[in-house]
């Protein structure tokens, strides 16, 4: 099946970055927000990157318009219904996107595939409230979406082979290098991911270091690009927290339980850049 028309759910970090990356790559998407403040908000967001690319001379003016001008935008789900795709970025809220699903079920043509682009919740687990399990997968974007070259794609056991090489095909062409794990929670790079960043929060916690040389000590040593705790406070710490606990409820196991301390910043409303403060000020 051919992509031509993207339904996105959510305009927010993610959602908004699915939306430009898609846009770019010369799709029409249509972005659906719970209200016109935060839909402009996301819209406005991504027409002001493309503005700083045109004023440092990587993109033509009229390469920005054109690709403003393949987004659209609106707060009724049932506006995605002519999408070939749609990819759910919503909060880690398993009723929500289960409700968001059964909805766009019931007025979707049965052509549309659904994906979803969680970060730890299992896609079978989603799609059992739709009727389309064969036409339903993951598409695991990282953040900043235009920027990073992975997507995960996955594929739970009833989803067929022509929808499972539709998204392999559809991520190649937004630029980015699809890789397919098993529907498990957390998927590949989460699994991994997580209890590195739970140990990082640990060793803070324990006082081993402050958080400049612990993430210092990780970029330098290791070779990584970022440090954990200055990565937690880009991902969003309550974004981390509710990911480990999805995870820990998933399989049980204690690397996977959110610290003490990383609960604590997120019932301050210290959720990291996004809030002005986390584990750093912003």
């Amino acid at each position: 099946m051919e992509i031509r028309k993207v339904g996105v759910l959510g305009c927010g970090l993610m959602g908004s970055g699915i939306v430009h990356n898609c846009a770019q790559s010369g799709f029409e998407v249509m972005v659906r927000e719970v209200n016109d403040a935060l839909l402009a908000k996301g819209i406005g967001g991504i027409e002001k990157q493309l503005g700083k690319a045109v004023e440092k001379g990587k993109m033509q003016s009229a390469e920005k318009d054109g690709i403003m001008g393949r987004i659209k935008g609106t707060t009724n789900v049932g506006d995605l219904k002519g999408c070939d795709l749609i990819i759910e970025a919503v909060t880690e809220n398993v009723k929500l996107k289960q409700e968001l699903w059964g909805a766009l079920d019931r007025v979707c043509p049965a052509t549309t595939i659904f994906a979803s682009n969680t970060s730890s919740i299992p896609i079978s687990i989603q799609a059992s409230v739709t009727g389309r399990a064969d036409r339903f997968l993951g598409l695991h974007f990282f953040n900043p979406v235009p920027v990073m070259k992975l997507v995960e794609v996955i594929r739970p056991d009833a989803c067929s082979e022509a929808t499972y090489q539709t998204a392999m095909e559809f991520s190649r062409k937004l630029g980015k290098t699809p890789v397919t794990c098993k529907d498990t929670a957390g998927f590949i790079v989460n699994r991994l991911l997580v209890p590195y960043l739970n140990d990082a929060l640990r060793a803070l916690e324990a006082g081993i270091a402050t958080p400049e040389d612990i993430d210092t000590g990780m970029k330098l040593g290791c070779g990584h690009p970022m440090g954990p705790l200055t990565l937690l406070d880009f991902v969003g710490l309550d974004t981390a927290l509710a990911i480990g606990e999805i995870m820990y409820d998933i399989y049980k196991l204690p690397h996977y339980a959110p610290p003490g301390i990383l609960r604590k910043l997120v019932a301050e409303g210290k959720f990291g850049r996004k809030s002005g403060e986390g584990i750093y000020k912003y």
